[in-house]
């Protein structure tokens, strides 16, 4: 089994920043790739970022240039350094991960509990 934890989340002004971490913890083989999804209220949950092992990102249109995704490999770790911040940012950010524990054959997908991100206009 997998666990991801969230940190880093809280209320923030429009134009501010915040950096969210995520660290992986548990009986690991390996991780594959790592992200952060968000979810407002009375929407659907959507992908802000993800990024592979080898380092290779993706970003949201809605967020390119505004945030920066990260990880460290060797903590089994992932961050999320968002700038500029604007309410429609406003939600709960969740940690993903496609990992492969040693309890299993195959990689799963792994979710983290979620982390308020509040940004007031």
């Amino acid at each position: 089994q997998v666990q991801l934890v969230e940190s880093g989340g809280g209320l923030v002004q429009a134009g501010g920043s915040l950096r969210l971490s995520c660290a992986a913890s548990g009986s690991i083989s390996n991780i594959n790739a790592m992200g952060w999804f968000r979810q407002a209220p009375g929407k659907q949950r959507e992908l802000v970022a993800a990024i592979t092992s080898g380092g290779r990102t993706n970003y949201a249109d809605s967020v390119k240039g505004r945030v920066t995704i990260s990880r460290d490999n060797a903590k089994n770790a992932v961050y999320l350094q968002m700038n500029s911040l604007k309410p429609e940012d406003t939600a709960v950010y969740y940690c993903y991960a496609n990992a492969k524990s040693k309890m299993s054959s195959y990689p799963m997908d792994y979710w983290g509990q979620g982390t308020q991100v509040t940004v007031s206009s």
